[in-house]
C-alpha cells in the first residue's frame, strides 16, 4: 500500500513496527515513536550534548520539539488517508530542567477534533515519573 493510501494511524503504526523508515527530525532529535493508538502517542527521547545551550542545560528547543512531535503525532493518528495536518500553535510550560542522557517518556493525547483543528496535549517526564514539560497544541487539518 502507499503511504497516499494510508491512514495517519496506519502510517504510525507501520512506523513502529520498522515498516516506514522514521522521520528524518529523529536524527536531529534522538526520539523514537513506541506506542500508538487512537488519539494517543508515546515518544522515547533523549538529550545529549548536542542539545545543550550556552549555559550547559538542555536547550528549551529540545522539549519543544519532543512536544510538538507527540501532540501533532497524537492528531495524525485520528486523520483519514491523504489527510495532512500542521502545527499553528504550540504552548509549552517548562517544569524542570530536561536532564541529558537519560531516556525520557512523551505522550501525546487529543483533546478534541473537528474538520479544520485538531487540539492536543502533551507531557515530558523523566522515567521516574517527573513531569519536566508540558504542551498544548492546535494542528490545521490540511485535506
Amino acid at each position: 500500500m502507499k503511504i497516499e493510501e494510508m491512514t495517519g494511524l496506519e502510517i504510525l503504526q507501520a512506523m513502529v513496527l520498522g515498516e516506514l523508515p522514521p522521520p528524518s527530525i529523529t536524527t536531529t532529535i534522538p526520539m523514537s515513536l513506541i506506542k500508538v493508538d487512537e488519539g494517543e502517542v508515546v515518544f522515547h527521547a533523549m538529550a545529549d550534548d548536542s542539545h545543550l545551550n550556552p549555559l550547559g542545560g538542555v536547550h528549551g528547543g529540545f522539549a519543544a520539539t519532543v512536544l510538538d512531535s507527540v501532540t501533532g503525532c497524537a492528531v495524525h493518528t485520528l486523520l483519514g488517508s491523504g489527510v495532512g495536518y500542521g502545527t499553528i500553535d504550540l504552548n509549552i510550560k517548562m517544569i524542570r530542567p530536561v536532564p541529558k542522557n537519560e531516556e525520557l517518556i512523551a505522550e501525546g493525547r487529543v483533546i478534541n477534533l473537528s474538520k479544520s483543528l485538531g487540539i492536543s496535549e502533551g507531557t515530558l517526564r523523566s522515567q521516574g515519573g517527573k513531569l519536566l514539560a508540558t504542551a498544548t497544541a492546535t494542528c490545521m487539518i490540511i485535506k
